[in-house]
Parts: structure tokens; C-alpha cells; sequence
């Protein structure tokens, strides 16, 4: 008999060694973001290397929850759906909260925010917002996908007030203002900036768009990932580790 529960006891202990290793094995050691590497100083590609605010924030994320970290660049519109497939496990591209993107997945708290500006030629007559809105009847040019896209079509095209044509990256819809394809392009204040710098006779309206905050995507059934990405976002911004990167990218003026 006391072979016998010897033998049993053996077993379970198998067994639970067992569960021990394939629960080892099956945690996830590498966390894997989504972008879209068009969006400086957020993400871009410098070196062959993609760079920026965002690429910095994921890896410290990732740093701090003792994870890898490997960036996977992508049309800014698949974001979301490789978040949601598992294909990746964060979206982090300048991407801010709206409702319609809460039906898929969930965010974590806001580490940055965004300014929306209008970008004309130096002759526009588009000289604020608010002709967009009070003269109407303008093309708007956007990035697919992006907040600027989704405001400009409900605040514009949904209510016959002008017409969005969406590129799949930013410099493609700059490229169309420049060559009089579009009458303005809707896009981020900071690489708003950077198209204007690298192309002459542009300028950026004073008049902001829309003001928004950005935030991480994470999958709906991942709610472990989200809650440790929120701790992690609130010890690396209480210890200066987030605000000094984004002040590296975009340097506080005065």
C-alpha cells in the first residue's frame, strides 16, 4: 500500500513538473509592436533602423516588464488588426482613443498628446479651420487610417461639407498638396512640421484641428498585457523615463 501512494505521489509530482515547464515554456518573452514608421518623430525609419518617440517608449516598456522587443513595420490601417489577430501584441503609432477603435481593441492610458494641423500652400485661400467648415467644398488630403482621416470624414465628408483622399502614407498626401492634387492635408502637428521643412511653399494653418492624446493598443482578451503596460507607463513617466524621450524627439520651447 505505501508502494503503491509512493508510486501516486511520484506521479503527481511528474505531472505538476510538467505543467511547470509547458506554463514556462508558453509564457511569452517577446513583445512585439505594430506600426507604421511614417510618422516622424513618433516612428521613422533612420539607418535601416526604425527610430522615434514611440520605437523608444515600446522598447522601455518591454525593458521593464523583462520581455524582447522586436517593432513590426506595417500600413498604418493594419494596426489594428494585427493587434487584434495576435500577429502583434501593442499598436503604438501616434495612434489616439476614438470609439469606433474601441469596438475592436482596448487602450492603455494616454503617454502623449497630439495636435491635428492643417497644412496649405503659402497662397491657400484656406487661411483658418474654419473655412473648412463656413466655405467648404475643399479635397482634403490624409493618411489612411490615421485620426485625421476619421475627423475629416465626420466632421467634413459625412456632412457634405468636402471631399477626403486618403494615401497610404503622409508624404504621399503632402505630395498631392504640393502638386495641387489636394487643397490641404489634415495630419500630426510634429510631422506636419517636418513636411513643411522639407518642402517649400508649405505652410501650417495657426488655427489647431483637433487636440487628442495618444495611447497603446492592446487586444481585448489581453487584459493581464494592459493592466502590466499601464503600471509600466505610470512608473516610467513618474520616473522621468517617458517625458525625457519625448522631450529628446520634441524639445520643449524657451
Amino acid at each position: 500500500m505505501k508502494k503503491t501512494i509512493k508510486l501516486v505521489a511520484l506521479a503527481l509530482a511528474a505531472m505538476l513538473m510538467c505543467a511547470c515547464f509547458v506554463g514556462c515554456g508558453a509564457e511569452k518573452k517577446e513583445l512585439v509592436m505594430a506600426t507604421n514608421a511614417e510618422f516622424p518623430p513618433y516612428e521613422y525609419v533612420e539607418n535601416g533602423e526604425i527610430v522615434g518617440i514611440d520605437a523608444e517608449i515600446g522598447a522601455a516598456i518591454a525593458k521593464e516588464l523583462g520581455m524582447e522587443f522586436r517593432i513590426e513595420n506595417m500600413e498604418f490601417d493594419s494596426i489594428i488588426t494585427a493587434v487584434m489577430s495576435g500577429k502583434a501584441d501593442v499598436g503604438l503609432a501616434g495612434m489616439t482613443v476614438t470609439e469606433e477603435r474601441l469596438q475592436n481593441i482596448n487602450f492603455s492610458s494616454s503617454y502623449a498628446t497630439g495636435v491635428q494641423v492643417v497644412i496649405v500652400a503659402e497662397d491657400s485661400p484656406i487661411t483658418s479651420v474654419d473655412d473648412l467648415f463656413d466655405v467648404g467644398g475643399y479635397t482634403i488630403g490624409v493618411q489612411l487610417g490615421t485620426t485625421g482621416d476619421l475627423y475629416s470624414t465626420w466632421d467634413l465628408e459625412d456632412e457634405g461639407l468636402g471631399t477626403v483622399s486618403r494615401f497610404n502614407k503622409g508624404a504621399d498626401a503632402v505630395l498631392a498638396l504640393t502638386t495641387g492634387k489636394v487643397d490641404c492635408v489634415i495630419i500630426d502637428n510634429e510631422p506636419a512640421k517636418a513636411f513643411v521643412a522639407a518642402n517649400e511653399g508649405l505652410k501650417i494653418l495657426e488655427t489647431s484641428y483637433a487636440v487628442e492624446d495618444y495611447a497603446i493598443a492592446v487586444a481585448k482578451d489581453n487584459t493581464k498585457l494592459l493592466e502590466d503596460i499601464n503600471a509600466a507607463l505610470e512608473k516610467l513617466t513618474a520616473d522621468g523615463t517617458i517625458p525625457g524621450i519625448i522631450e529628446k524627439y520634441i524639445p520643449s520651447e524657451g
